[in-house]
């Protein structure tokens, strides 16, 4: 009877579990394109997958692993798993993919892309997509962020400006991090592409139709190299990838040499009023030093000076004469000592050129600014 007792708890409680499980709303496509879409408990959809409860976890931001012959992929938001025969994405509802994913995927997957793993099994054609997918919204977000960039810093960086437009500070705030998230998802799709270029293990467990098909297997042993054509593919994304982290890098040096001009430019026009105000300090002590005699004459004491009229006229004409003469001493002096050395010759640096003409001229201005600006702030100084 107590046999009997904890069969029948251990058969509710899996009964229970089973209830809660949570449910997948899963997109299927097929070899062909084809595409269909069900629901499915998630104990239900592993077991029919051959995979364990773990394996459909996704719990990191960007993953690929491969599961008894089951190729499972996390690229963010997408959750895909590959098999010889069909392919399933996961959970595409919450995440507004399934336009993109039907009008993208099914349609590369049919044989209307641009893929160029067509006369290679399925799970080439199926990974490429996806990593296609994934490039094009890393492509799109760099493309969104470039000319909102370039625009905020052309409007900041102006020489001209006496203060900075707070608004445009916040705007370029903003874009820094962005930038530095896709700076970040960047990095992680590389690092994964790169962690399963470093394995071959890995490389040959990704060609799954090979160990499924013997058709698949037995030209993979007579003349076509699936897992050198899978690394081939991999490269060209890796590739890619490190292209985006390059415009990325450049972008994010170029917000870094700006910042350093508007502090130039800040620290110039500062440098002038500086300057403006020692010399109207130096102007107040010349007066007030031959403000003096104004005041000794002020003094209630007697002298013959007081009775002759053209005393008044002589005494201040001497103050405003030698005011004159010691302020204008004191600028000499100052500029004899506040004038820098001019500075060495630096010999241009000739950069790559960019196939953007317009962004290759804005970044030539920004970097000719910051040379000349930096020049007039040691004048000033």
């Amino acid at each position: 009877s107590g046999i009997f007792y904890r069969r029948a708890t251990t058969e509710a409680s899996q009964a229970t579990l089973a209830s809660v499980s949570p449910v997948f709303a899963v997109m299927k496509l097929d070899t062909k394109g084809n595409t269909t879409y069900f629901e499915k408990k998630k104990t239900e959809l592993y077991q029919e997958l051959g995979l364990q409860a773990r394996d459909l976890r996704f719990q990191h931001l960007m993953s690929i692993a491969t599961r008894n012959n089951r190729i499972i992929i996390r690229m963010e938001f997408l959750k895909a798993v590959i098999t010889p025969e069909f392919l399933l994405i996961l959970d595409y509802r919450n995440l507004n993919l399934e336009r993109r994913l039907v009008k993208e995927l099914a349609s590369q997957l049919a044989g209307e892309g641009q893929l160029v793993t067509y006369s290679l099994p399925f799970e080439f054609q199926a990974i490429e997509a996806i990593l296609q997918y994934r490039i094009s919204k890393l492509h799109e977000r760099l493309n969104t962020l470039q000319p909102q960039i370039l625009e905020t810093l052309e409007a900041l960086v102006d020489p001209k400006l006496l203060s900075v437009d707070r608004s445009k500070l916040h705007i370029l705030l903003q874009n820094g991090k962005s930038l530095s998230e896709l700076e970040t998802d960047l990095k992680v799709f590389k690092e994964t592409i790169l962690e399963i270029l470093d394995e071959e293990e890995l490389i040959e467990e990704l060609c799954i139709s090979k160990w499924t098909d013997p058709q698949v297997f037995e030209e993979s042993t007579s003349g076509i190299d699936h897992a050198e054509e899978m690394e081939l593919l991999l490269e060209n994304y890796y590739r890619e990838a490190e292209d985006l982290a390059n415009e990325a890098r450049e972008l994010r040096v170029l917000i870094d040499d700006s910042e350093s001009i508007i502090f130039i430019n800040l620290d110039s026009h500062r440098n002038v009023m500086m300057r403006l105000n020692l010399q109207l300090t130096m102007g107040t002590f010349s007066l007030s030093l031959f403000g003096l005699i104004g005041v000794a004459f002020g003094m209630n004491l007697e002298s013959s000076l007081e009775e002759d009229p053209r005393i008044f006229w002589l005494v201040t004409g001497i103050m405003f004469l030698g005011s004159g003469l010691i302020w204008r001493r004191l600028l000499s002096f100052l500029g004899r000592h506040l004038e820098p050395p001019l500075p060495p010759h630096v010999p241009t640096v000739l950069k790559k050129s960019q196939p953007a003409a317009g962004r290759m001229e804005i970044k030539n201005n920004l970097k000719a600014e910051t040379f000349g600006l930096s020049r007039s702030t040691l004048t000033n100084q």
